[in-house]
């Protein structure tokens, strides 16, 4: 989840053409979207042992040298319609993948690292569900795009669902959970900024050629945290089966079923079929990792999950969005 979902710059882009393309009826593929989104799921499974043994950098660098080099024969092509971008979307696509890509998961690594700690590994990855809400003030921001009044049906519970979530106690706040939900939210937000820079660049560059430059220059942006916190640029022998696993499983493969299904189906769908993220995150979190949730919490978690499909399965559906401009970002 961390290159993909999270990465995310490009999954709502992909959206759009998902939905273009069902309306040519193409099989619907709801499933394989929850299949893509459980193995997001499986993050903080693959990410446990890791966050034990090495610096967040060190993840994080490995979590992007490992899919480069798979998507290696794509690369040149990449490039050259990367040289062929106008400044402006040439420093989107930098943005997407040093920001959104490298320290984005360098933020949500950290913050899983401290929740950790105290036992809490779920809400570092369901916090990650306020991204499509994040998306839609960023383009107002960035893309010129205008709210109209029932965003704040929208934005207002997530929010609250949100705050509930982080905090064992909502109304008696301790720094120990206040760090990792500003790392987490921290994380979503650079992930929404991909979102909005990547539709931005969409008419430009094909879902390939943006998921490669932008594991490209995430790993440039990588070896940046390396540089910068001072994490060691190699892993143990011992972690490095574990790396491969979080960087092919809920990386590269989750992604790329992902952008499969989504050539077949209705974003309306596909933002149901998202659920099986936060649910089978919860679930691992509970049975295998050990993680216990206040019943404010799992309201929190509740309340997040339901308004981000609510607007998902809203926007996708009306013509008069919560967003009006030239583009409607939809979860």
């Amino acid at each position: 989840m961390t290159i993909a979902g999270r990465t995310s710059g490009e999954t709502v882009v992909v959206a759009g053409a998902g939905r273009s393309s069902s309306s040519r009826g193409g099989r619907d593929a709801t499933w394989l979207i929850a299949v893509s989104a459980a193995l997001w799921g499986l993050d903080g499974l693959l990410r446990k042992p890791l966050a034990s043994d090495l610096a967040a950098g060190t993840i994080v660098l490995w979590e992007h040298i490992i899919p480069i080099v798979v998507l290696a024969p794509f690369l040149p092509s990449a490039l050259r319609a990367f040289v062929r971008l106008g400044l402006r979307d040439k420093a989107a696509v930098v943005v997407i993948g040093i920001g959104s890509s490298a320290v984005a998961t360098a933020l949500f690594t950290r913050a899983f690292t401290i929740a950790g700690s105290s036992g809490d590994f779920i809400t570092p990855l369901v916090l990650q569900k306020l991204q499509p809400v994040l998306a839609i003030a960023l383009a107002v921001i960035i893309l010129g795009e205008r709210l109209r009044p029932r965003f704040a049906l929208y934005a207002v519970p997530a929010l609250v669902g949100a705050w509930l979530l982080a905090f064992t106690d909502p109304l008696h706040l301790t720094v120990s959970e206040l760090e990792p939900a500003l790392l987490a939210l921290g994380a979503a937000a650079l992930w929404a900024v991909g979102t909005v820079l990547g539709r931005l660049v969409s008419p430009s560059l094909s879902p390939r050629h943006l998921t490669t430059l932008r594991l490209g220059f995430g790993t440039v942006g990588a070896f940046g945290v390396v540089g910068v916190t001072g994490a060691p640029v190699l892993p143990a022998w011992g972690d490095a089966i574990g790396l491969v696993l979080l960087a092919l499983i809920p990386g590269l493969l989750a992604l790329t079923l992902y952008y499969r299904a989504l050539q077949s189906t209705p974003a309306s769908r596909a933002t149901l079929g998202e659920l099986a993220f936060p649910a089978t995150a919860a679930l691992i979190g509970v049975l295998v990792l050990g993680t216990s949730l206040a019943w404010s919490q799992w309201t929190g978690l509740a309340i997040v999950a339901v308004t981000v499909t609510v607007m998902g399965v809203r926007e996708a559906r009306t013509r008069r969005g919560a967003v009006l401009g030239k583009t409607t970002v939809s979860g």
